[in-house]
């Protein structure tokens, strides 16, 4: 089926990081996806203004809220 272009590059880029297509994500160790997570959260986006996502979503939160987590 046809996905748009974002949906596509991130599952390439997906796949470098070594999650396969067929992958059983109960196989995957915790420290291993966070750190897929990480990476994919620290690149800058175009529809984010060129921010990355963590620094979007920060922005976006107050101290209060950021106290909880």
């Amino acid at each position: 089926p046809n996905q748009r272009g974002l949906n596509e590059n991130t599952n390439g880029l997906l796949r470098k990081d070594g999650l396969r297509h067929n992958l059983i994500m109960d196989q995957l160790s915790d420290r291993f996806v966070q750190a897929v997570a990480s990476r994919r959260n620290h690149i800058p986006r175009k529809s984010l203004g060129y921010q990355t996502p963590l620094a979007a979503f920060i922005s976006q939160i107050t101290d209060e809220q950021l106290k909880n987590f």
